[in-house]
């Protein structure tokens, strides 16, 4: 998703003061000064507050009577947000703190967990339309230019098809909240100056395994792409995080 910045000024509000509260410049059990929010902003009040009700739905801030609005703790926050994900990725790459390394980490961790068991299930109840989607989505793929937008678009329309094919609602809704960050992941693998391995044989191998109905070896080559993956993401540590 393009992020809020692209929506105007109740927009560019609302990216700058998630950035400061992921970022530690507005810390937990923080309280806000509305007014001079709205002075450095340059906004008025009532988009300060429009804004807020974002960050609110999102259990960063909450507002009391006496106290004001103020930042709560981190474990109430939606870190599974598609925005958060995201904000947390951009103020990472922002600060060049290790905070970007750790949450790909924490993403490839929680594929490791889903998409082995989710293309188990895809093997055994895979249809034509889903295999159609599958080879679409490879194709895209192979012709993309390494690090261009279409090429990770690729990479996620794959991925979201090999989960709607498990035929569980559950999975595929997850496709849609670890999509942004992984979204990041691929433009940070596949960027300037870093040249992974090609990506095509190792989904290929993911897709005939499913074709061919054979659960045990659709998950044995998606757990071999996502180690292979996994050491993609272990390459960045050696070079600054960046965009």
């Amino acid at each position: 998703m393009p992020g809020y910045a692209r929506r105007g000024v109740h927009g560019q509000t609302v990216e700058a003061l998630a950035h400061r509260v992921l970022s530690g410049a507005l810390g937990e059990g923080a309280t806000l000064d509305l007014a001079a929010l709205r002075a450095e902003l340059g906004v008025s009040l009532t988009a300060l507050r429009e804004s807020l009700k974002v960050l609110a739905a999102k259990g960063m801030v909450d507002a009391r009577q006496k106290r004001g609005t103020f930042v709560r703790p981190r474990a109430d926050w939606d870190l599974l947000d598609e925005d958060v994900l995201r904000w947390r990725l951009q103020s990472a790459a922002g600060a060049a703190s290790e905070a970007g390394p750790s949450l790909l980490r924490d993403l490839d961790e929680v594929r490791g967990i889903v998409e082995p068991a989710a293309v188990r299930l895809a093997a055994r109840r895979r249809t034509r339309a889903d295999l159609a989607a599958l080879d679409a989505a490879l194709e895209a793929m192979g012709a993309a230019r390494d690090g261009a937008p279409e090429a990770v678009e690729a990479d996620l329309a794959f991925h979201r098809a090999l989960l709607a094919a498990s035929r569980n609602e559950l999975l595929e809704r997850m496709e849609r909240v670890i999509a942004t960050a992984r979204a990041a992941r691929d433009r940070l693998v596949h960027g300037p100056g870093h040249h992974p391995h090609d990506p095509v044989p190792s989904h290929r191998r993911v897709l005939e395994a499913v074709r061919s109905g054979d659960p045990d070896e659709a998950e044995a080559a998606m757990r071999r792409l996502l180690a292979q993956a996994a050491q993609d993401v272990a390459l960045l540590r050696e070079r600054p995080l960046s965009g």
